[in-house]
């Protein structure tokens, strides 16, 4: 692999990222032997060639300021109905629902029963969001992502994974 941008830094160890348009970095110590990066790099190179279709197909999230409010009113609008009803059918209450933008996450279950969503979750089928509320909704009674929980996730959502495998289109 001949095309990716070197940045040494103050690290111990070697990484690769592969960003959103597609090229690539790699993160070396101070002082790394050149060689030893170039050999790491192409013992990787079918993970980066793994990685950079994975990019291809990722929903790009707006980025800016007012198509993010925009995507803010509309989950706003849309998600805690969807919360409220199945919390009702599933005989649950979280203590409060909150929609901000975090990119790495769709949603979010606090210790104290706070559920939080990410406005980007309007980029996706309504199928999706439902499935995320719900998600969200198991974890108020199930912590981890043990049987059980997906047991509970699937007495409301036969489907779910149908459902998650929209997220990651």
């Amino acid at each position: 692999m001949e095309n990716y941008q070197l940045i040494f830094s103050k690290r111990k160890t070697l990484a690769i990222q592969v960003k959103l348009d597609g090229s690539v970095i790699v993160r070396a110590p101070l002082g790394y032997p050149k060689a030893s990066i170039e050999r790491f790099v192409a013992s990787r190179a079918q993970w980066i060639e793994k990685a950079k279709k994975r990019v291809n197909n990722t929903t790009v999230f707006p980025q800016s300021e007012e198509e993010i409010r925009r995507l803010k009113r509309t989950a706003a609008e849309v998600i805690p109905p969807k919360v409220a009803k199945y919390a009702l059918v599933m005989g649950l209450s979280p203590k409060s629902v909150r929609i901000g933008s975090a990119r790495g996450r769709f949603g979010s279950c606090s210790s104290t029963g706070s559920l939080n969503f990410s406005c980007f979750l309007m980029l996706y089928p309504e199928r999706a969001i439902d499935y995320v509320v719900v998600h969200e909704l198991a974890h108020l009674k199930c912590r981890g992502h043990d049987k059980r929980f997906y047991a509970l996730v699937a007495r409301y959502l036969p489907d779910y994974k149908e459902r998650e495998a929209l997220l990651k289109q």
